[in-house]
């Protein structure tokens, strides 16, 4: 068994998405919160882990890392962290069977960084690798308003997913309630793959780092691999790209 009660399975079932608070005790977050400086402090490298990176809302001309991804191959601790875990096996619960990791990043959101317009993680092409995912955010820094905490809304999982490659429009959101969802470190969001969710911008003057670990089912097989290849291809990290090319992020 997992550290989920019933009632966190329930509210996963009924909203689409369950908060656990003190998932991760304060020793388990110090931990953690180091390993994300580590890759934090990662230099750019092509054909390893990717860094994204996007144009500071508060100083015109500077970039800031904006999120990185694939980063489990290249640090050990993660690697345990997100396999054969008490993470995988609530994740599991939730599912009812075996989960499998498939993608993993951090939004940093520096002061300055953008916020994440509404939409469902499945309309970013997911659908080519399994019917369902359901992924853990895990709170590093305190996330609020002000910084930008996960707004998500409740129920609207079970409609199935809108338009592919594009984020929700204002027709879709008409009937939508967002609900701000603070969290300290060590609380855990689980929201599936069909959740409405986004975030608004980092305007205090505090980094707001979360960590998403995102799973499928066993059942449907292990598509992280071809995932990434996939992404490597069609939107290449910062460091990749050709000069001159415009690559626009569209989910």
């Amino acid at each position: 068994m997992s550290d989920l009660t019933k009632e966190h399975i329930q509210a996963f079932k009924h909203d689409g998405f369950a908060i656990v608070r003190g998932f991760y005790n304060d020793q388990e977050m110090a931990q953690i919160s180091r390993w994300v400086d580590e890759v934090q402090a990662y230099p750019d490298a092509p054909g390893k882990y990717q860094r994204y990176y996007e144009d500071s809302l508060a100083e015109p001309g500077r970039r800031l890392l904006n999120r990185m991804e694939n980063f489990s191959p290249y640090h050990e601790g993660f690697a345990q962290l997100f396999c054969k875990s008490k993470l995988e096996k609530a994740i599991s619960e939730l599912f009812g069977e075996p989960a499998v990791l498939f993608k993993e990043k951090i939004n940093f959101k520096f002061p300055g960084g953008d916020g994440f317009k509404p939409h469902q993680d499945h309309q970013a092409g997911w659908w080519e690798y399994n019917s369902l995912c359901i992924t853990a955010l895990i709170c590093i820094d305190e996330a609020n308003k002000e910084n930008g905490c996960l707004e998500i809304v409740p129920g609207k999982h079970k409609i199935g997913m809108f338009k592919e490659w594009a984020p929700l429009g204002e027709d879709e959101m008409k009937e939508m309630a967002f609900i701000s969802c603070p969290t300290q470190p060590g609380d855990m969001i689980f929201f599936d793959s069909f959740t409405p969710h986004g975030s608004q911008p980092n305007l205090t003057d505090k980094q707001r780092r979360l960590l998403f670990v995102t799973y499928n089912r066993l059942s449907e097989g292990d598509a992280r691999e071809r995932y990434y290849e996939d992404k490597r291809k069609n939107y290449p990290q910062d460091c990749e790209r050709e000069e001159g090319k415009e690559y626009v992020f569209r989910v």
